[in-house]
């Protein structure tokens, strides 16, 4: 199979291809690979490729054969490197598949490299000093968002039609909404972090996915979803498969909109003319929206220092493990001056204060649960500007505390946040691109615990109403990737 005909199929599409016997997991396998070849000097989005022997037979499973990139952190292959994008952990292999590996496995992905992260998932791009910085396909002097970046870059370029990704802050929306892709944070105890981990940022992480197609997220959600022995949380069944309610009609849904961030900055006008836009779509296919009063229990202040608090104390507990496990010191030899600005931040955290940011969550998650009761889904700008240029977060960060780099991230990323907080799914879908830049353009749709099928009716509608995967840059034109 030739590159130009791998990258106009989705997964499902090439999982179809193979159950019909008209192509080979090798030969897509083949075809990614040198997609990689020809595009991964410029983005910098796969950090290490490795030989596979994967070898599903064809129809075995949903995805069989299809070509798979597995994120530098969240998921433990045996054998394979995982060095959560730090020289702290900088040669780290895994002994043993994680519960996530082996359902990637069952599913029937070909996983054949790892892609890249910031420092230890700890941003909102993806600019590590390990591997250096992951461009954006649509403009390579640009971010492509973080801390799944590496995926959202591989996926958009055409590498593979989905990725894996993580989410503790909006690590799969922000690059979803930066490279042109859909991307899900499902519910909070959807996927297994098992067996070696019970919860990461207590609760506030996820696992999951970006794609070019709803019906590829929907799939592979299909495929890892369910508790493991022993996980802390439990997400109620879905009613019907994921990949069923993407062509199901959702219904007339009343939407709420919260244009302006919570912390009080202004969205910037091309996002503001992109969420008018996608008002407007709604309206047209039968939503009622308006504008919605979404309170997040604190002010903004407190919410930003109990996350500070919670975040740097769960950092500084990972770090002193891995430095113990690899002999390394905690120094600016190993780690990120934001990281390690993290981590002494997280040292002095006590425990009655850790106690305090975990009842500020609270207050945050029964808040934001309240706003359901008024609306099926929540609608707000994925970022509130475009994809900044590379460099942007470095400015001045060495002069940051732990707090003042929270600050930072949230400042650039405020619309995400709160929803892993509640656990609540949320996603992002590019329904619209800025007409100066033609950047991407993402939009977030939250709704309420375990209603990740509501989510996917609504992407579907609207992928069908207002097609985004043609505009991705998912062909090559020339040497460089575009459309």
């Amino acid at each position: 199979m030739q590159v130009a005909e791998y990258v106009s199929y989705d997964a499902v599409g090439l999982a179809e291809l193979v159950a019909r016997g008209e192509v080979a997991p090798a030969e897509l396998e083949a075809a990614a690979r040198e997609a990689a070849r020809a595009v991964n000097p410029r983005i910098n989005a796969v950090v290490e490729t490795w030989p596979t022997d994967d070898r599903p037979a064809p129809g075995s499973a949903p995805l069989a054969g299809v070509p798979f990139l597995i994120k530098d952190i969240g998921v433990a292959m045996a054998g394979r490197r995982m060095e959560l994008g730090s020289r702290l952990a900088e040669g780290n292999v895994a002994g043993a598949d994680s519960s996530l590996m082996r359902r990637f496995r069952r599913a029937g992905l070909v996983t054949f490299g790892r892609t890249a992260t910031p420092e230890m998932a700890y941003s909102n791009t993806t600019e590590p000093v390990l591997y250096g910085a992951t461009r954006n396909p649509w403009d390579l002097a640009r971010s492509a968002g973080g801390s799944s970046g590496g995926a959202g870059a591989a996926v958009a370029a055409g590498v593979v039609p989905i990725a894996h990704a993580t989410d503790a802050a909006g690590s799969i929306r922000i690059p979803a909404a930066c490279n042109g892709l859909f991307g899900l944070k499902p519910t909070r105890g959807r996927v297994s972090m098992g067996p070696g981990i019970d919860e990461v940022f207590n609760g506030l992480a996820v696992q999951g996915s970006v794609s070019r197609t709803v019906r590829d997220s929907a799939v592979l959600l299909d495929q890892i979803r369910g508790p493991e022995p022993g996980d802390p949380y439990y997400a109620p069944e879905p009613s019907r498969p994921y990949a069923e309610e993407v062509t199901r009609h959702p219904g007339a849904l009343r939407i709420g909109v919260l244009a302006q961030t919570w912390g009080g900055d202004r969205t910037t006008a091309p996002v503001a003319d992109a969420l008018s836009r996608t008002v407007r779509l709604l309206e047209s296919l039968g939503h009622q929206v308006e504008e919605a009063e979404v309170g997040l229990g604190v002010d903004w202040e407190e919410f930003l220092l109990a996350s500070a608090r919670q975040w740097t104390a769960n950092l500084a507990a990972s770090i002193d493990e891995l430095a113990a496990a690899f002999g390394r010191p905690v120094d600016s030899s190993t780690l990120e001056p934001p990281i390690l600005a993290g981590y002494h931040y997280g040292q002095r955290v006590s425990g009655a204060q850790f106690v305090t940011a975990l009842e500020v969550r609270n207050r945050v998650a029964r808040s934001l649960a309240r706003s359901f009761d008024a609306y099926d889904v929540l609608l707000t700008p994925t970022l509130p500007e475009l994809p900044v240029p590379l460099g942007t977060h470095a400015e001045g960060a060495e002069a940051l505390d732990g707090l003042g780099w929270l600050r930072r991230l949230f400042d650039i990323s405020p619309f995400t946040v709160a929803f892993n907080v509640a656990g609540t799914p949320a996603m992002s879908v590019p329904l619209t691109a800025d007409a100066g830049t033609g950047l991407p353009v993402g939009m977030q749709f939250a709704a309420g615990y375990g209603l990740e099928g509501r989510l996917f009716r609504l992407a579907g509608q609207l992928e069908q109403a207002s097609p985004w995967s043609d505009r991705t840059p998912a062909v090559w034109a020339g040497d460089h990737p575009g459309h």
